[in-house]
């Protein structure tokens, strides 16, 4: 039998899957991230059920000093604190790890390197081969014939396992020992190993192929010149220091004990309530339910204890649950239940159908429910006419302005009935936007949110029309009593939900939800089932001729090249033609599979030294608008409808801004003129009608103003004043009229730089001055605009004190790591403490004019249609008769969206043929 021994680095696996979640964490509904716990628990049951080792453990590092902060005080001493969060989980993942019947190895005053190393070795020696899974690279020094380097999947990049060869060919050098002298020469910023000044992993390399070893080298630095031979004769010491420093100790007091360390069953009864209490659903279904890998001895376990292991962390499902779900069938039952809706002030209803996609959907049926535990199905049939009379029976209730309607996501019912000639109305209650507003971090889905509030596990769609596929079904290919059952559960969850919520959002909420996020549901109903017209000829004539100068630009890089072919799209190959044919120096660390960086912002620092990179640049930027938007957004164009119809998001973006997918209108390039053309194949839907855009001028800038209460920032704008040559004038100290360009475009840069809450680094970058100049513009720029410092600071305070920032209209953003030690997740959640309230104010401002415009283009019974939302940007298919009144509509919506403010709200406005024309 194989023996196969895997040892995990514990800490280097949890911040891994911590870091992994950052911008979009694993919040339970104690409010606790689990992120690590979760990418930890997923990594030890992937290692068990897919590599199948006969023997693991796992090694942790202890707590205080090791003999390498003996022999080096500021070993590590650069490492930021340790994130709340994973101090939090640790004593979960411990406890875990013991259900798993892991044991766990470490030794007070090593790491968990040096244990590993040493039981690595020792496992050898018994016939083991040994995989030490962590992304750390030093532990490349102890690959050997039957000891690898398991590198976990990262980032899309699959599982790396280095052997002796691939270390070799990986670190460019001759013996696996050699891995160790890199290390001592080039040092290691993380760790604070100082290393050889100057010397980097490429003269590294050359210097250990000429003298083998840093003692080697040391003993020949006359053969050397210049600044090399100095530095290393200066930083002799530090070299032997760094090599000892970087070396894993394999004499560490532990004992490898095969016994101990064998692959055992699971004890279900310790895990068990550990998954309960962080609501560990998914991952309890899979690891308690499912069968164990081989060497567990736990195939072949009955049905009946995978449905135990579910409701054992899920209290209710609709198996154990009284309900009743009653299936209306005929005109005469139908009208029955309509007369049972108007006697009601408020119902939930909940569509099937046949897509995910509102407007090429068909109704299946509508569910509804008004009492907990209770619903009605009204099957729809699969021929259009039939279907839309059945449906007309529901008008009146449907239709009520007196009765509110519940909902989960509810635009998309709102408009798939557009299509069936229902406009709903009443006052609209989304259970998905409640929650949003409740807790904008989270997830808002219907089954995370049974889960969380109802502690109710609803029944899959996949449990009716398979998973996706080739041969998923329809919901119309279903048995109608099955359907029934599926439908009736999502509506009397929906209505139990907002009972629930509506009791949790304090009367600042309700007020928000009421003013903005309800009426704006019809807003955007109404913009997505107008839909956009594209000029599909056009852009496939664009696409032709950027296939032509994709062709043009690809054979310029492979002359510069000297090179008759190689793969452009490919990273690796590019920073190989770069980096090593080319020898354009490389002065970042490498990724984490040990390739060249090769992305935008690297590149475009070497772009204006070589042509070739500005022609990569400018190669990828080709191939990415055309396969992005010239070639896909035909693909987009609703064959019932002809038009491009984008889906709006009010529940995602946690600052309140909407985002659109598909097509995300938001995300066409503006910034460069290729990018700019594909605007012209948004089009007006015919002859007599006209592209509007009308934008919000620099209202970031206006609502700083306006938040901070800085004076010098008012006034500048209530002066009309063009704000980044008053903000140059202020920093410079020069009259307005004065102002040069490039003074301008530094107060410019300065301006949104501090609105996102940068630094001197960052601005440094931006402007490409040194930090200390970055650093006295920004002294200088809050010297000038006192009001804005004192802003920043009392808006953090406040956010440490409170927990979250509100936007002018009281929109929260929850702010976890505002008081964390880790320095890097505190800076950022100061960022967005500065940031959001801004941001989501803005948000709030456009929200606010879209409802009042749409209400008076509907008011006054225009043919104009409003189109599209992008950012502070609105987009109008405009009637030409209609255009001077529709003008002063949208001025006004948009300039009296808050009237409360101070600072003047300018708004531009343009027309033509297409939309490009028009912004």
């Amino acid at each position: 039998m194989d023996k196969k021994l895997f040892l995990l680095d514990a800490f280097a696996l949890i911040y891994r899957a911590h870091f992994a979640f950052i911008n979009r964490p694993l919040i339970n509904s104690k409010g606790m991230n689990v992120s690590a716990i979760t990418g930890f628990t997923n990594t030890l049951w992937d290692i068990l059920q897919k590599e199948k080792p006969t023997h693991i453990a796992v090694a942790f590092d202890l707590p205080g000093p090791t003999f390498r902060h003996e022999m080096y005080e500021p070993y590590k001493a650069n490492r930021d604190e340790q994130p709340e969060d994973i101090t939090l989980s640790l004593p979960y993942i411990r406890q875990i790890i013991e259900g798993f019947n892991i044991p766990i190895i470490s030794q007070k005053g090593y790491e968990a390197d040096d244990v590993i190393g040493t039981v690595a070795k020792q496992a050898e020696k018994e016939g083991f081969d040994v995989y030490m899974m962590t992304p750390d690279k030093d532990y490349a020094q102890l690959v050997s014939s039957n000891v690898f380097l398991y590198k976990p999947a990262r980032m899309g990049n699959g599982v790396e396992i280095l052997d002796e060869q691939k270390v070799l060919e990986k670190w460019q050098i001759q013996r696996i020992d050699q891995v160790i002298d890199v290390l001592g020469l080039q040092g290691d910023a993380v760790d604070n190993i100082p290393g050889v000044r100057g010397i980097g992993p490429k003269t590294a390399v050359k210097l250990l192929a000429q003298f083998d070893t840093i003692e080697g080298i040391l003993e020949n630095t006359d053969q050397l010149k210049g600044k090399q031979k100095e530095r290393l004769e200066e930083g002799r010491d530090a070299a032997l220091l760094s090599k000892t420093l970087a070396t894993i100790d394999l004499n560490v007091p532990v004992k490898f004990d095969a016994e101990a360390y064998r692959v055992d069953p699971i004890n279900k009864d310790i895990l068990r309530p550990i998954f309960k209490e962080l609501e560990f659903r998914t991952l309890a279904n899979r690891i308690l339910g499912n069968p164990q890998p081989v060497q567990m001895g736990l195939f072949g376990e009955q049905k009946t204890e995978v449905i135990a292991e579910k409701t054992s962390l899920i209290d209710q499902s609709i198996e154990n649950t009284d309900h009743e779900y009653i299936l209306v069938d005929g005109e005469a039952a139908i009208v029955d239940l309509c007369k049972k809706l108007m006697g009601k002030t408020i119902f939930c209803f909940d569509t099937e159908t046949t897509a995910l996609n509102a407007n090429e959907a068909e109704l299946v049926g509508i569910a509804f429910s008004y009492e907990k535990s209770h619903a009605y199905y009204v099957p729809i049939p699969a021929d259009q006419e039939k279907a839309k009379k059945l449906v007309g029976l529901l008008k009146p209730a449907l239709e009520s302005t007196e009765i509110a309607k519940i909902g989960q996501n509810i635009k998309y019912d709102l408009l798939v009935l557009k299509y069936y000639d229902i406009n709903v109305n009443g006052m609209l209650w989304d259970t998905m936007i409640m929650h949003y507003l409740l807790e904008p971090d989270k997830r808002h889905n219907l089954n995370y949110l049974s889960e969380t509030y109802l502690s109710y596990k609803p029944e899959e769609i996949s449990s009716l029309i398979g998973k996706k596929g080739k041969n998923q079904l329809s919901m119309r290919d279903i048995d109608v009593e099955r359907v029934k059952e599926y439908a009736g559960e999502d509506a009397d969850l929906t209505y139990q939900l907002y009972e629930i919520l509506k009791s949790e959002m304090n009367d600042e909420l309700l007020k928000l939800y009421r003013d903005i996020e309800a009426p704006l549901i019809n807003v955007l109903t109404e913009i997505e089932y107008n839909g956009v017209s594209l000029d599909v000829p056009f852009l496939e004539a664009y696409s032709t001729q950027m296939e032509t100068m994709i062709n043009e630009v690809t054979h310029k890089i492979y002359d510069k090249a000297g090179l008759k072919t190689f793969n452009i799209d490919s990273p690796k190959q590019v920073g190989e033609v770069l980096f090593e044919k080319l020898e354009i120096p490389y002065r970042w660390r490498k990724t984490k599979t040990g390739q060249y960086s090769t992305n935008e912002e690297k590149l475009s620092e070497l772009a204006k030294d070589h042509e070739i990179v500005s022609d990569i640049l400018t190669y990828r930027q080709l191939a990415k608008l055309k396969s992005t938007y010239v070639d896909a957004l035909p693909r987009l164009v609703n064959p019932k409808t002809g038009k491009i119809h984008s889906s709006f998001n009010q529940a995602l973006a946690a600052t309140g801004r909407l985002s659109s997918q598909n097509p995300n209108l938001q995300n066409i390039p503006i910034r460069t003129a290729r990018g700019r053309e594909i605007r012209k194949a948004f089009i007006p839907r015919g002859p007599g009608y006209i592209i509007m855009a009308a934008d919000y001028s620099q209202i970031e800038l206006r609502l700083v103003a306006e938040i901070s209460k800085d004076e010098s920032m008012l006034a500048a704008f209530e002066q009309g004043k063009d704000i980044h040559s008053a903000t140059a004038s202020k920093i410079y100290n020069v009259a307005i009229s004065d102002v040069t360009k490039e003074q301008r475009y530094n107060a410019k840069t300065v301006n949104f730089s501090i609105i996102y809450g940068a630094g001197s680094t960052n601005l440094s970058k931006s402007l490409d001055i040194k930090r200390s100049e970055a650093k006295e513009l920004i002294d200088q720029y809050f010297t000038e605009f006192p009001g804005l410092k004192t802003y920043m600071d009392t808006t953090v305070e406040m956010a440490r004190e409170k927990g979250y920032v509100t936007t002018l209209k009281g929109r929260r953003r929850y702010l976890r790591d505002i008081d964390s030690r880790n320095g890097m997740m505190r800076s950022q959640a100061e960022r967005l403490a500065i940031n959001s309230p801004i941001q989501g104010t803005a948000a709030d401002l456009i929200k606010i004019a879209m409802i009042e415009i749409q209400h008076e283009l509907k008011k006054e019974g225009l043919k104009t249609k409003m189109i599209s939302q992008v950012h502070d940007e609105l987009i109008f298919d405009v009637f030409k008769d209609e255009l001077e009144q529709v003008k002063s509509i949208v001025e006004s919506g948009m300039k009296n969206a808050m009237p409360e403010l101070r600072v003047p709200i300018l708004v531009g406005m343009g027309e033509g043929q297409n939309w490009l024309e028009a912004h």
